[in-house]
């Protein structure tokens, strides 16, 4: 039987994460460890301090997996999906049921996938599904956990609304393309399953590119129609493409978003690494 340990954060007060709890110490056991975090950057360490397990889990949401998997090493990933949005369990089919999700660590198959690649700052940080410079960053950067709390993935909505008047320096990708906001996925999804990288997926050796020329609120709308249907990449003032690698240079400031999580300021070079992740999906 297999060794699992299943890294999480306690920290949360909510009668949810007290069920979530609860359901965690009933599966613990001689087979499962579990490995509470205390702060920032603690499911990094766990994970690679741990040599005992088979499996390392990343039982909350999408920072609780891009934290584990910058720790992971070889080794395969579960996920027990419980944040705010959950993007990664959907691409990958992982059901938000907790005993459903605990079922496909005991009977999901193994799937290979790539990892995105960020250098900035003299580090290298990997991210699972998506990345974002500029615009979008601000907005991760400008939500509280009491935001996230109360409103759950409109916390993210709320905090881009309220920057939506700032000044954003243009971010240039390439010759002739530059945008107030550059968002870079791995997968298909934002921000729930909303497919703003149409044509990506997570083993294809290539990150999708889409950059927004402009980003206050006149452009929010008019580009909102076209992003949920997932035609927003014909439009004028949007640039998608595919690329294996990348660099991102902006004349201020650079806000850096990996996973959904704040992750510092660029310049930043981004690539992919094909394969370099395993992960259990429904059988």
């Amino acid at each position: 039987m297999k060794r699992i340990l299943v890294i999480f954060n306690p920290a949360a007060r909510s009668a949810k994460s007290r069920t979530f709890r609860k359901f965690l110490d009933c599966h613990a056991g001689p087979n499962v460890t579990l490995a509470p975090t205390q702060g920032p950057g603690d499911a990094t360490r766990l994970a690679v301090a741990d040599r005992a397990h088979d499996l390392i889990v990343a039982a909350g949401g999408d920072g609780t997996v891009n934290e584990v998997v910058n720790g992971l090493g070889d080794r395969p990933l579960g996920v027990l999906p419980f944040g705010t949005v959950n993007v990664f369990a959907k691409e990958l089919g992982i059901p938000a049921g907790l005993n459903a999700a605990w079922h496909v660590l005991e009977t999901g198959r193994t799937r290979t996938v790539d990892l995105g690649c960020a250098e900035f700052a003299g580090q290298t940080r990997f991210f699972v599904q998506l990345a974002g410079v500029g615009f979008d960053a601000r907005a991760v950067r400008a939500t509280t956990w009491n935001l996230k709390v109360k409103l759950g993935p409109l916390s993210y909505v709320v905090a881009g609304v309220r920057i939506l008047r700032q000044t954003h320096a243009l971010i240039e990708v390439a010759p002739g393309i530059a945008g107030a906001a550059v968002l870079i996925g791995n997968g298909r999804y934002y921000g729930g399953k909303v497919r703003l990288f149409p044509r990506a997926r997570l083993d294809d050796g290539l990150l999708d590119v889409c950059v927004f020329e402009k980003f206050r609120g006149r452009d929010l709308f008019r580009y909102l129609p076209k992003i949920l249907c997932a035609t927003h990449h014909r439009m004028a003032g949007v640039h998608y493409f595919q690329t294996a690698e990348f660099t991102c240079r902006s004349v201020g400031t650079t806000p850096l978003q990996l996973d959904g999580e704040d992750a510092g300021d660029g310049p930043i070079k981004f690539s992919v690494k094909p394969g370099a992740l395993q992960v259990l999906v429904p059988g």
